[in-house]
């Protein structure tokens, strides 16, 4: 086999979309998939719809809706296939009402609708709550129901019920309580199609059955049991795996205020406990946070602190999925002055994209045409704001060059500024030295040849160009890193393939007498990525490695199973000795980002050997214990993680190389 059709395999197919083995893909995201907030009208509630506040906590009242007010098709989330998870769990929290002897009331259902019929859903009577779904076999299709008797549900309490399926076995979790199961005698069907189905949230498509109670969350998890993601939990009625944003505490804008759109009600005024929505309801009250010792004022739509509370990090959310041209290589989140907060996405295929911050959201603002672009890089000389692009493939007259563009303060958009040529660019960095600026390419292989040289570009001020200042050999750079320590300069290059093993060094250079002299020498595993870091006087690097691969053995799918490694720079010894090792799947990033006094790392695990779906994990500062596993977050082929600050919050973005779509965590702080 050859070398090229080997780096294919071990390197390329982590980051380069649509090379490599083909991988089996189901047919909607092994994430949880928050139904309910599918359904939601976008501007604002449909008719008969309202928000209602029971024992301090929101919840959706569909009872003088339409049947068909919340529902969505189910092509909107199995975007890859039409087959229904043979595996799933449903998370659901709701408050009922006390129904009469012999009433039913529905609280989800997939109906096909051409042919009225009702593929699966739930429903509820005062003593029994029955699973719904359909069977088929060559004698016909009839429908199946598995019942849970006395879910002791009509208390007027809220609830968090937990149904999990797998093949014959269905069970129910009540409160995080002990899990009632069920082995049925007509398993759930392995080839369920939900083609031309619509999902229907309290209704069956009819006004009977219509569920009055109030529904908060709806939540589809598959492939897995969602109960040890949500057990146990000090509020386990309430445990939450993903609720709309409308249920939650309201930020924003007054004029952005979805209490504006949607009708709402409250039957008590919280002041103590979990935080509380800031609305007019509440304008000029205080809130005492016990657990914190924080005392708030609702100004606006904002609580205020009044005494001082210690944030921290509670739990991680989805707050956009951000669909992308193409698949997503790499992204770079930035602000430009009077302009607003923006990140450049580089996309696999010929358009890449750049999205402004709008209204607490990423919006299309501007395609740029690329080639397979790898990464952006934004940086600014004086009040000149760039952006470069890392370009991996030739245009179509075969020329290979990466390119520079400038913001146009009259157009208010990038345009072309300066073509570099390049080879397979994987990666710009931009850095000023003693008032001069520079940017470094990771030039990444020239046609089979990984062993190439990098290029460190300077700045002319005459000219207004980047002119090459120095070369620095490398093998199969993948990233820059320019870091300062006191007085020095520092640059560091992840080498990751040398054109028969991903075993090799890669290196940190100190800049010396007007260049970047070798400093120290690591070992790495097709090193992806460098992260530098300061937690207070301490200073250090962090290394990614994607894969432990060598041209005369057998690749194994846990040679992408290999640790990545943290350094800690030794003042005494001048050097960077190694701090801890993280074992990750294939790792092709790290982001450092802080909470209140807390600080973390993010890895972008990218593929296990066998699957793309893996979890990236946040890791948290601990002191002596070094980084402790915290968060873990499913992502799908992930790439790259960009963190960020607005004034609502701090987010978490990362980005994709197996699927068009980049997502925006929320970080939910206490």
């Amino acid at each position: 086999m050859s070398v090229l059709l080997m780096l294919c395999v071990a390197l390329s197919a982590l980051a380069t979309p649509g090379q490599g083995t083909q991988q089996w893909e189901p047919c909607t995201d092994l994430r949880p998939l928050d139904i309910l907030a599918e359904a939601i009208p976008p501007h604002g509630a449909a008719g008969g719809i309202r928000v209602m506040q029971a024992h301090g906590v929101r919840g959706l009242q569909l009872s003088a809706a339409a049947p068909h007010a919340l529902s969505f098709p189910a092509s909107r989330i199995f975007f890859r296939c039409d087959l229904f998870p043979e595996e799933f769990s449903i998370v659901i929290t709701l408050k009922v009402p006390n129904l009469p002897p012999k009433k039913n009331e529905y609280l989800f259902t997939v109906v096909a609708e051409e042919a009225d019929a009702l593929l699966l859903g739930l429903r509820y009577s005062p003593t029994k709550l029955h699973f719904l779904f359909l069977s088929q076999d060559p004698a016909g299709a009839w429908q199946t129901r598995v019942t849970f008797r006395s879910p002791a549900l009509m208390d007027s309490q809220w609830h968090t019920l937990v149904l999990a399926v797998s093949e014959g076995s269905f069970s129910l979790t009540t409160d995080c309580g002990l899990p009632v199961d069920i082995m049925a005698d007509v398993p759930f069907p392995a080839t369920l199609s939900v083609r031309g189905a619509r999902f229907f949230i309290g209704s069956r498509k009819r006004t009977k059955g219509l569920f009055t109670g109030l529904v908060r969350q709806l939540v589809l998890l598959p492939g897995s049991d969602a109960t040890s993601s949500l057990c146990p939990c000090s509020s386990a009625e309430l445990a939450a795996l993903s609720i709309p944003p409308v249920l939650k505490g309201l930020t924003g804008k007054p004029e952005d205020n979805e209490v504006l759109k949607y009708p709402y009600e409250t039957d008590m005024r919280v002041t103590l406990g979990s935080r509380p929505p800031c609305t007019k309801e509440e304008d000029a009250q205080f809130w005492f946070d016990a657990s914190r010792k924080g005392l708030f004022l609702c100004v606006g739509s904002e609580w205020v602190s009044v005494l001082a509370a210690r944030e921290k990090l509670d739990y991680v959310e989805e707050h956009q999925s951000l669909f992308t041209n193409s698949e997503t290589l790499g992204i770079e989140v930035f602000a430009i002055p009077e302009a607003g907060l923006f990140v450049a996405a580089a996309n696999r295929k010929t358009t890449s994209a750049i999205y402004k911050w709008t209204d607490g959201k990423f919006a299309s603002y501007q395609n740029i045409r690329t080639h397979q672009a790898q990464s952006w890089r934004h940086f600014t000389i004086g009040k000149k704001v760039f952006l470069a692009v890392a370009n991996f493939e030739p245009n179509e007259k075969g020329q290979e060059f990466s390119v520079i563009y400038k913001w146009s303060q009259t157009k208010l958009r990038f345009t072309p500024y300066q073509r570099v040529p390049t080879h397979s660019a994987r990666d710009w960095e931009a850095f000023e030295v003693a008032g001069e600026h520079f940017l470094a390419v990771a030039n990444h292989r020239e046609g089979d040849n990984h062993n190439i040289d990098s290029v460190i570009y300077k700045w002319n001020p005459r000219t207004r160009l980047f002119e090459a200042n120095q070369t620095i050999a490398t093998s199969g750079a993948y990233d820059w890193e320019f870091f300062t320590v006191g007085p020095y300069s520092f640059l560091a290059v992840a080498n990751a393939f040398n054109g028969t093993s991903t075993k090799l060094h890669s290196h940190l250079y100190v800049w010396l007498f007007g260049s970047f002299q070798l400093f120290q020498a690591f070992l790495t595993f097709g090193a992806a990525d460098w992260e530098v870091f300061h937690i207070g006087e301490r200073v250090f690097l962090a290394v990614a490695n994607s894969h432990s691969y060598d041209v005369e053995m057998q690749v194994h799918n846990d040679s992408y199973v290999v640790n990545s490694v943290i350094y800690e720079l030794n003042v005494t010894a001048q050097t960077f000795v190694k701090f801890q090792e993280i074992p990750t799947c294939s790792a092709l990033d790290w982001e450092f980002f802080s909470v209140g006094e807390d600080y973390f790392l993010v890895v972008a695990n990218s593929f296990d050997g066998n699957t793309f779906s893996v979890n990236s994990i946040i890791y948290r500062w601990q002191g002596y214990e070094g980084f402790v596993a915290v968060h873990s977050l499913p992502t799908f082929g992930c790439r790259d993680w960009e963190a960020f600050r607005t004034a609502a919050g701090s987010y978490l973005l990362y980005s994709s190389a197996k699927e068009p779509r980049s997502r925006v965590l929320k970080l939910r702080t206490g």
